[in-house]
């Protein structure tokens, strides 16, 4: 590793620190998931459904009254949420009823509230 420290531009390298380090960091495929996670985490509107899935299960035309939006443009929110786990549904009769797919999407999404409302 240190033979290509010119690679990389650097004058100095921590070895024994990047070495543990490297041994500990999650690999590679666990990383762009989470990545894929926290970009969902991106749009305003996912996150003001999540917001209100934290209070309360609710059907679309709940969240699309509540939100001033379209049946259409929170389906697809929703459709985006879904596959990344982050809400799941469920049917009675013709309505289908979201919440928060488990404890850690409240979580997840608490604790970057307070990291954002912290200053």
């Amino acid at each position: 590793m240190i033979e290509d420290i010119d690679r990389y531009d650097c004058t100095v390298i921590h070895e024994e620190v990047v070495n543990s380090v490297k041994g500990k960091m999650p690999e590679e495929e666990a990383l762009l998931n989470l990545a894929d996670l926290f970009k969902v985490f991106g749009d305003s509107t996912r996150v003001k459904i999540i917001s209100a899935l934290l209070h309360s299960e609710m059907c679309v035309c709940d969240i699309a009254f509540l939100l001033g939006m379209t049946k259409s443009a929170i389906s697809h929110q929703l459709r985006a949420l879904r596959q990344t786990k982050l809400v799941k549904y469920r049917k009675n009769g013709k309505v289908v009823y979201y919440s928060l797919d488990d404890e850690h999407v409240g979580m997840i999404f608490n604790q970057g509230l307070v990291h954002v409302c912290e200053r």
